[in-house]
């Protein structure tokens, strides 16, 4: 038998904005994967077009690279707490992970959770300080730090003993020790990677690479053994149908091998592969066979699905499904019904909705859609706000219309029957000026403050509060802030009921007719409203089209227009000056609706609505 390729299986893992994509952009541009005059994208592994304009990263992705005579497949994965699924499934595919940690920052709420499930696997850490050119950085605190956060989550003596290395991964630098770095800065506006080998001022970022060989034992020759390959990630293919990848735990899989897939169920089904692929820089490549430890695509099983054994035909071998933290958060999705329903989307029934959910089922596991007692409404639950939006914003993109309502906390019962609900742990850090008023909202939302720090101007707070407390919160804390506040969220546990938690304190302003915004309309009604419409926007009886000044609903005509008649005016008519209206993003609509209310979505417009459209309806509706 031929020698074994030596294969190391990384997973690049963080809080959001650590620079996990920055740093696999380095070993990507560094390793020779791009031609020397190749222009090429920062973040280029964001593939996704909600990616690329959020600067995040949502759906965890593999590439590869050769340093020497080892192939190092990378996973990039997501910080964000709510694509925290994908994390959790990536870490059974690789052998360690490289924890990024911002040099000023420190250990933030994600870096927990990430951390937490890599060493529940057994995975032995590569510490990487990021951003160390930050003037405010404070590397040996850093350091503390996560020593203390590793003890806290139990980590082994083998663990403890954890490489460090310090760097800025946008200039490509990794160094042993941060004094080889001192005295490089970043340029105003950042500066580029340099995509050569030299990297940048003579450093590069090979002392990575080395650490990575140094510290990781390449994957053991088990070429003999029964195939064992635990799909960990769903993709698709125009051409090839569904692609089930994940790592080969053991023996080969060859193209058009017969194979048998051990289903969640416990039942094993025959099935033949189709084609074979391994990761050669960006690329898939098609290959004959591919051996244990390589991370493959397999195409040709099209009922394939996330935590399902490929095993041997003769021999299977299932491993343990993988277990996926419950939803924390849940709303309904329905057919949209307005008046203006039908007029954009392409995918407007029931019956297109409930297919796209499904779809969304097979490669988004942390995600669960149930029935309910109407045909025409879903309740989707999801691991938070921005899980369920983003899937709302790739439907509307699609050309979906739906409607949906404001998102709820999902409660449990303990063995006693007692109440439980999810809470966060919610780290905020705010100029001084702005630290009272955070304070007093927090409280009022049944926040528990566990720890508050102060340094150069900023306060640091900690804070455990209640998911149901925190909806709706992430605008109202960018206004008291002035946008100079940062908040992290992390799902912490079920803890007992807190009570009730106030709503919203101003009411809606609710149009009366259907017909087009007028300016001497909206002139008359700002001065007690702040408007969402401008003039000439079509509306319809019971769309919200601005917020009361007080806390009751108020129904106004926006399409009123000026009576004309022949008697002259007394004074000249004056030109109508108007306030800009409050413009809605999908996650600012839904912070804002009530439980009465549903945000409209199509392919051209989030609009904000009544459930009940009819003033009547709602009349009777309040008795």
């Amino acid at each position: 038998m031929t020698e074994k390729q030596k294969i190391i299986n990384i997973a690049v893992i963080a809080h959001v904005d650590a620079g996990k994509s920055t740093l696999v952009d380095a070993f990507l541009n560094q390793s020779g994967v791009f031609r020397a005059n190749e222009d090429v994208a920062d973040c280029v592994m964001d593939s996704d077009d909600i990616e690329r304009e959020r600067g995040i990263t949502i759906y965890s992705k593999n590439c590869s690279i050769m340093h020497g005579d080892v192939k190092i497949n990378i996973v990039d994965t997501p910080g964000h707490a709510d694509f925290s699924s994908e994390v959790e499934r990536i870490m059974k595919t690789v052998d360690t992970v490289i924890l990024l940690v911002d040099s000023s920052e420190g250990p933030m709420p994600q870096t927990r959770f990430v951390l937490s499930k890599s060493l529940e696997q057994g995975l032995n850490p590569i510490l990487f300080i990021n951003k160390i050119d930050k003037k405010d950085a404070r590397i040996d605190e850093v350091v503390d730090e996560v020593y203390e956060l590793f003890m806290d989550l139990n980590a082994n003596d083998e663990q403890l003993d954890f490489p460090i290395l310090y760097g800025i991964a946008r200039q490509g630098i990794a160094v042993r020790d941060p004094a080889d770095a001192q005295g490089l800065s970043v340029e105003a506006g950042g500066s580029k990677i340099k995509h050569t080998p030299e990297g940048y001022a003579g450093l590069n970022i090979t002392p990575l690479f080395d650490t990575i060989i140094e510290h990781c034992v390449p994957y053991p020759d088990l070429r003999e053994e029964p195939l064992q390959l635990q799909v960990s990630t769903l993709g698709y293919d125009d051409y090839i149908g569904r692609l089930g990848i994940g790592r080969i735990t053991q023996g080969t899989i060859k193209e058009g091998q017969t194979v048998a897939v051990a289903k969640e169920d416990g039942s094993i089904a025959q099935r033949k592969a189709g084609q074979v692929f391994v990761y050669r820089g960006l690329k898939r490549t098609a290959v004959s066979e591919a051996e244990c430890g390589d991370i493959v695509v397999i195409s040709g099983i099209s009922d394939i699905s996330i935590g399902e054994t490929i095993c041997d035909s003769k021999d299977p071998q299932p491993m343990e499904m993988i277990h996926i933290e419950e939803p924390t958060l849940s709303m309904n999705f329905m057919v949209n019904k307005s008046p203006f329903a039908g007029k954009v989307g392409k995918f407007v029934t029931s019956r297109h909705i409930r297919e796209r959910l499904e779809k969304e089922l097979e490669v988004n596991v942390g995600l669960m859609v149930e029935e309910t007692d109407s045909t025409d409404c879903f309740k989707v639950s999801g691991r938070g706000e921005l899980h369920l939006s983003i899937l709302i914003e790739n439907m509307r993109r699609e050309g979906y219309e739906l409607a949906v309502s404001k998102p709820e906390v999902i409660f449990r019962r303990d063995e006693n029957g007692k109440k439980l609900e999810p809470v966060e742990e919610v780290v905020i850090s705010v100029p001084d000026e702005y630290a009272g008023t955070v304070i007093s909202k927090l409280n009022l939302r049944k926040g528990i403050m566990v720890q508050m720090n102060g340094e150069n101007g900023y306060s640091k707070l900690e804070y455990h509060v209640p998911t149901r407390g925190l909806l709706g919160y992430r605008s109202e804390f960018i206004n008291d802030t002035r946008g100079e506040g940062t908040m992290e969220r992390r799902f912490l546990d079920f803890e007992p009921y807190k009570g009730e938690i106030g709503g919203r304190s101003n009411g809606s302003a609710i149009a009366i007719e259907e017909g087009v915004c007028t300016p001497y309309a909206l002139f008359n009604i700002g001065e007690r409203v702040q408007l969402f419409v401008d003039p000439g926007t079509k509306v319809y009886e019971g769309m919200i089209v601005g917020m009361n000044s007080r806390g009751e609903d108020m129904e106004v005509n926006p399409c009123k227009a000026k009576k004309v008649s022949n008697m002259r005016a007394s004074g000249s008519d004056e030109s109508v000056k108007l306030s800009p209206p409050r413009v809605f993003t999908l996650e600012e609509a839904l912070e804002f609706i009530d439980d009465d209310e549903l945000v409209e979505i199509t392919p051209d417009d989030v609009r904000l609505r009544k459930k009940l459209l009819k003033e009547i309806e709602r009349r009777r509706a309040g008795r």
